[in-house]
């Protein structure tokens, strides 16, 4: 194949940082344009992007050999069809030490597979840390910061805080209002239909937030998505 297959790699050590919501976001922008996707939820107690996608996900349980089978073996695969992975806090360790162990990013260049991290970005110290870490261990696998200001905000110092992440890339998802966020967590509201047919009960505000909100996002995956596509052109020259 001509193009590489990506696999987003949605996480972040602590919780309520927006991982979940950006899986739904890239899944619902690949909807959107009519295109296939597969997804991944390794939370499996409380498996909320596997609900709101449940004929597109699979949930896995990273700490079963079985689980891990069933992912990785999955993500090896060339088909031209995105994979989303929604790296739950508690399964963010054994995830990359699985990475590791198998030599899964090594493994996914041989077979014309590119695995991207969208690291979720917060205050801490201990999440810079994580993502110096990742980028230490592999050098050569391409990270995306992901600034969800709703979820995680980084305050004033938002600029000096991306400054330290070793990643020149950012996602940005702004803030929602309280009512609008609201409707977005109802599980029949679907992001890629409304962009084309929203639904005839919805409030004609919330309908015109979420579109301001989304399209703005959808741009910035657009864009990435041209972006690897262009250099993948020149690498196979």
């Amino acid at each position: 194949m001509s193009r590489r297959t990506l696999v987003f790699v949605a996480c972040s050590p602590h919780p309520r940082s927006g991982v979940s919501t950006t899986a739904r976001l890239l899944t619902d922008f690949y909807l959107s344009r009519l295109a296939d996707v597969e997804g991944f939820d390794t939370d499996p107690h409380a498996p909320r992007y596997h609900e709101l996608f449940p004929d597109r996900t699979q949930v896995i349980d990273i700490a079963d050999i079985r689980g891990q089978i069933s992912l990785f073996d999955r993500l090896l695969v060339d088909d031209g069809v995105p994979k989303i992975v929604d790296v739950w806090q508690r399964s963010y360790d054994r995830f990359f030490k699985t990475v590791k162990e198998i030599g899964f990013v090594e493994e996914a260049h041989l077979r014309g597979v590119e695995p991207i991290v969208l690291f979720h970005v917060d205050p801490s110290e201990t999440a810079l840390a994580s993502a110096q870490s990742l980028s230490a261990s592999w050098r050569d696998l391409p990270m995306v910061v992901v600034q969800n200001e709703g979820a995680a905000p980084l305050g004033a110092y938002a600029h000096e805080t991306l400054g330290h992440y070793p990643s020149t890339r950012r996602f940005v998802i702004g803030p929602l209002d309280g009512a609008v966020a609201k409707t977005l967590e109802q599980p029949d509201v679907s992001l890629s239909r409304l962009l084309v047919a929203p639904p005839p009960e919805m409030s004609i505000v919330i309908r015109a937030a979420l579109k301001a909100w989304i399209a703005p996002i959808f741009t910035q995956f657009h864009s990435f998505e041209l972006r690897r596509r262009l250099e993948g052109a020149q690498f196979l020259k």
